[in-house]
């Protein structure tokens, strides 16, 4: 019986040697699936306040620019780090969650 290092020192020492080393297949989840993959575009109505333990986070009102989806028209609040202002406009990669009011 060989030991572990050795093992391990072949299969690298061949994979340097060799021209064309076996290709490596690796399972692909079929779970996992994006949504329709692009970013949906929102505009910040308003800033409500600033949220976090420091106040690093800005929570805003934001409305949906998508006119052909069914997110048209439709308003949420988000928390947004950074310098934000009222009339910018966010790429929102998800948008199903809403943020927890301010208190």
């Amino acid at each position: 019986r060989s030991p572990f290092w050795l093992k391990v020192f072949q299969a690298v020492s061949y994979s340097y040697l060799s021209p064309n080393p076996p290709p490596q297949k690796f399972p692909q989840p079929s779970f996992v699936k994006m949504d329709s993959g692009a970013a949906k575009l929102a505009k910040v109505e308003k800033v409500l306040g600033r949220t976090g333990s420091r106040g690093g986070v800005i929570q805003v009102r934001v409305q949906f620019m998508d006119q052909s989806s069914e997110l048209a028209g439709r308003s949420l609040i988000r928390n947004v780090k950074g310098p934000i202002r009222e009339g910018d406009i966010l790429a929102l990669l998800e948008t199903e969650r809403e943020a927890r009011r301010l208190r």
